[in-house]
């Protein structure tokens, strides 16, 4: 096992070449599956994102996202150095974003740059592969209908798991099930869209230029009432981020009365990554579609 001295200067050696040195590091994050460092080195500052899940492609599938949103929006999204793994540690070196004040337009500009990326149209909904969310698996099996893949390939998933952890009884995933044959009615139809995947407020920061930044993808090409209706979970997003994404491609009507359907996939997400607390949450929302 490495030291965490000697961890760096490897992942360092790995990325940058055996020219780069480490000058310093400084932890800016940790949590139960990752750690976030800023590396200052011989060749300039980056970000290393350490994990400790025994997937080994997690962030090399959190690389590919980023890649992804990268040609996708005008929006800036951290450039990835590399990524790889060393003894136990999954690691993802990037550029690293310096913070600042957000400038005035911050959130007209976080909407136009969600707006530009739903634009990215895809032939079916899914992805070419699996993926993560938070550390948990992503299918994301193609298909042409939105309903079927958002209950085949999102919910179920999450609901399965949820079962089989004991999370949830044998009851309450058949009563779940029930709103599946109401669900495709309550969705608009509309192209499959490249999302964020997992946009709330933790994964968007500002940059040095007081501009948003987006990370910590888990893309797919979905509904694009997705990631607004995630945007809302945590207390929601500024308004004007909303008039600005509308002014570009406006929502159809009645949008409000579908964001729980939507947020039923986070907030399953949520119960599996943390537990029961979510449950009522879910309840609620069920008990209204029943």
């Amino acid at each position: 096992m490495h030291d965490q001295h000697e961890l760096y200067q490897q992942v360092i050696f790995e990325t940058l070449g055996p020219l780069a040195q480490l000058k310093s590091a400084v932890f800016i994050a940790a949590g139960n599956h990752n750690q976030g460092i800023k590396l200052i080195t011989s060749e300039g500052s980056f970000f290393l994102k350490l994990n400790f899940d025994h997937e080994r492609d997690i962030l090399a599938k959190e690389s590919e996202g980023l890649q992804l949103l990268a040609r996708s929006t005008f929006l800036q999204v951290p450039q990835t150095i590399g990524f790889g793994r060393i003894d136990d540690y999954n690691y993802l070196l990037s550029e690293f974003i310096a913070s600042s004040r957000q400038q005035l337009d911050y959130w007209e500009d976080l909407g136009l740059g969600l707006a530009h990326l739903h634009l990215a149209h895809g032939k079916s909904f899914g992805l070419d592969s699996d993926n993560y969310i938070a550390s948990l698996h992503q299918k994301n099996l193609q298909n042409d209908h939105w309903s079927d893949f958002f209950i085949e390939q999102r919910l179920e998933p999450m609901l399965g798991l949820a079962y089989f952890s004991k999370l949830i009884p044998l009851d309450f995933l058949k009563k779940f099930q029930t709103i599946y044959s109401k669900i495709e009615s309550i969705f608009p139809k509309e192209k499959p869209s490249l999302l964020h995947g997992d946009l709330w407020s933790g994964n968007v920061i500002c940059n040095q230029d007081g501009k948003p930044c987006l990370i910590d993808p888990a893309v797919y090409y979905g509904h694009r009432e997705m990631d607004l209706a995630f945007s809302r979970l945590f207390g929601g997003f500024d308004s004007r981020f909303y008039d600005a994404y509308e002014s570009v491609t406006p929502l159809e009507p009645d949008f409000e009365s579908r964001i729980g359907i939507y947020n039923l996939y986070p907030l399953l997400v949520h119960l599996n990554l943390f537990g029961t607390a979510y449950l009522p949450g879910i309840e609620k929302i069920i008990k209204r579609f029943q």
